[in-house]
């Protein structure tokens, strides 16, 4: 189910020098607004989940996951270099199983690295809050990936439809509205991390067990889903 060769062109075209520098800008951003808050308000706890949850959860790891999920095969689809996977003896689950594995680890590093780091730096990880939050990007990190490979094995405009997603859903609607709340990825990500934190500032709408099955249920269809489409594209002159 997994193929080196697909993995090694995944992460080459993943972690180019023009893609690697958008990946980069908001885990920096992220640490810039940490300093900035440590050295104006000191260690507080309540500034720290505000930060973790308001910023890195609920903008920066969705848009490091729409980045890394559609880059793992939108490009190669928009400009026909997928014929060079597709002409291979490798079956196509495995070709999105792969570059599903690698689009997880991506936003993994990009968006959970950084967010302990910010946690460790603006409190220290009190109350557990910094470890909290970086489960939550951990656990975000592979549905998005998989929502946001799909998207990119569908559509064309996969950038376009992830961004609004990332920005209108779940950063407007899904911290916002609460009926919008259930079907929120940050949301199931943040019923994980309650769990880890002690207090109550880590907190969400949706009970643990309705999350697990839901993050397991998406990452699982949307998966299933896009090794369907993949084989559904033809080389040219096939029947």
């Amino acid at each position: 189910m997994y193929d080196p060769t697909v993995a090694r062109l995944t992460y080459r075209a993943l972690l180019g020098r023009r893609r690697a520098l958008i990946l980069g800008a908001l885990p920096l951003l992220l640490l810039v607004i940490t300093v900035a808050v440590r050295a104006l308000a000191g260690a507080d706890d309540q500034t720290t989940a505000d930060v973790l949850g308001g910023f890195a959860l609920a903008t920066m790891v969705p848009i490091i996951g729409v980045i890394a999920g559609t880059g793992a095969i939108g490009p190669e689809i928009d400009d026909g270099s997928v014929v060079y996977l597709l002409s291979k003896p490798i079956k196509r689950p495995t070709i999105i199983f792969t570059k599903l594995i690698v689009a997880i680890a991506v936003t993994m590093v990009f968006s959970a690295v950084p967010t302990l780091i910010a946690g460790l730096i603006l409190n220290g990880n009190g109350q557990q809050i910094a470890v909290a939050y970086t489960i939550a990007a951990l656990v975000a990190s592979i549905a998005y990936a998989a929502l946001f490979l799909l998207l990119g094995t569908v559509s064309r405009h996969a950038v376009v439809f992830g961004l609004v997603y990332a920005l209108v859903w779940e950063a407007l609607f899904g911290s916002l509205v609460p009926g919008a709340r259930t079907l929120s990825v940050q949301q199931w990500s943040l019923a994980v991390a309650q769990k880890v934190a002690d207090g109550n500032l880590v907190t969400s709408d949706v009970g643990l067990p309705t999350a697990t099955v839901l993050l397991v249920a998406v990452t699982v269809l949307a998966t299933w889903y896009a090794g369907q489409k993949l084989r559904t594209l033809t080389l040219a002159g096939e029947e």
